[in-house]
């Protein structure tokens, strides 16, 4: 089945311009694709975009600010990362140049662009973040949403793996032939032992966020907002909004405890937990977690 899709445009948001495109019947029902920490939207796969819009719903994905072809904010500075972290540690909000509530304020400024009233939000690790950020700060504004592997910033929480934390660490480097192999290694430690079919597009992708666009100091502000929005435990406890968590039980990065407390924090959340998962959304669970969501959003 053919699904019409948008040339990408760049639209005002927030005092910014953000990069989106759709996918779907533009008359369907909107779910908003929200992309996690220094990732462009298109990590959001055109066919899992499209296996989405195969099942009803306006599908809108777009990048967050500070990567891609959305604002980039220069002119503001990148937090010290072991700083945030040691802050963060004992409960300390530093101060940082926006948080996760700003960037969910950019996406509402995204839906109030495209004259939609309330909208399905999914997000994936930070993108799961600024969705229950929405859910607490935008209530209105949220038919549903679905956390994917996220947390609710509890600093108690299980740290990511030695592995993990040493990757996230790690400079990304800003020529292409040394990003696409840095971008190999990523996401073979994210994906973890298991999906390993996936590896054999793992070079192309890295091309194509490299050719669009990367930028390592966004990513380093991104993590600052993630480090300063501290824990939202308590917030959650009042979210009406409905919630779906989608959580893989070998995530090295953002442990399933994470998804286990957002699911007990969310009063009536419904909780999935997939077997091997890592920190990536393999092609061979799309199914699943297309099935997942659009059961979730009905």
């Amino acid at each position: 089945m053919s699904v019409a899709h948008t040339d990408e445009v760049l639209i005002k948001s927030n005092g910014l311009e953000l990069c989106s495109d759709q996918f779907g019947d533009a008359a369907a029902p909107p779910l908003v694709l929200i992309m996690g920490l220094g990732a462009q939207m298109i990590v959001w796969d055109r066919a899992f975009c499209e296996g989405l819009a195969g099942r009803g719903y306006r599908v809108i994905r777009f990048d967050n600010r500070d990567i891609g072809k959305s604002t980039r904010l220069t002119h503001l500075r990148v937090p010290n990362t072991m700083a945030l972290m040691a802050k963060a540690a004992i409960g300390i909000k530093p101060k940082v140049p926006y948080t996760l509530k700003d960037m969910a304020t950019d996406t509402i400024g995204l839906i109030d662009h495209f004259g939609i009233e309330k909208a399905h939000f999914v997000g994936a690790s930070m993108g799961g973040a600024i969705a229950q950020e929405i859910a607490i700060h935008f209530p209105s504004r949220a038919r549903t949403i679905t956390s994917i592997m996220s947390s609710t910033g509890d600093p108690k929480l299980p740290a990511p793996t030695a592995e993990a934390m040493s990757m996230l660490m790690s400079p990304t480097p800003t020529l292409r032939d040394g990003y696409i192999a840095h971008h190999k290694t990523v996401l073979r430690v994210l994906r973890g032992p298991h999906f390993t079919e996936d590896e054999a597009g793992d070079a192309d992708r890295g091309a194509r966020n490299f050719d669009r666009g990367i930028n390592p100091p966004g990513a380093g502000r991104q993590f600052a907002a993630i480090m300063a929005s501290g824990n939202r435990t308590v917030a959650l406890g009042k979210v009406t909004t409905p919630t779906l968590v989608i959580h893989g039980d070998a995530d090295p990065l953002v442990r399933v405890e994470g998804g286990r407390a957002t699911a007990k924090a969310i009063p009536g959340a419904k909780l999935e937990i997939l077997a091997d998962m890592g920190h990536t959304l393999p092609r061979a669970l799309w199914p699943r977690i297309i099935d997942a969501i659009a059961a979730h959003v009905r």
